[in-house]
């Protein structure tokens, strides 16, 4: 392929990401939106981490993997549990770190 074309196909997908977030969130500032709208759109960030971290737990890889060996599952017992009485995301991720090590040597 010419780099020019990539170049200018790279550019212009850019642009056109751009232009299609861009778009809504300028027309939207400039509205009051009603107390139910904000609600709702506060629930869309943990609805979409939420869709990620199942599919990585459950799917990891591609593959269903709902057996009770599942480090990916195990570890996340103690990762939201540190979460839960810390509220640290460091220390969460830590947990979760060092659980799913623990977990793959020890499951195999």
């Amino acid at each position: 392929m010419n780099p020019a074309l990539a170049w200018g196909l790279v550019i212009g997908m850019a642009l056109s990401n751009i232009v299609i977030r861009l778009v809504p969130i300028a027309a939207l500032s400039r509205l009051e939106l009603p107390h139910v709208v904000h609600r709702w759109l506060s629930y869309v960030p943990v609805t979409v981490m939420s869709a990620i971290v199942a599919t990585q737990l459950l799917k990891p890889g591609g593959a269903w993997m709902l057996r009770p060996d599942n480090p990916y599952l195990l570890a996340s017992v103690p990762t939201a549990v540190v979460f839960h009485f810390t509220r640290s995301f460091l220390g969460a991720t830590a947990a979760g770190v060092v659980s799913f090590l623990a977990l793959r040597f020890l499951l195999g």
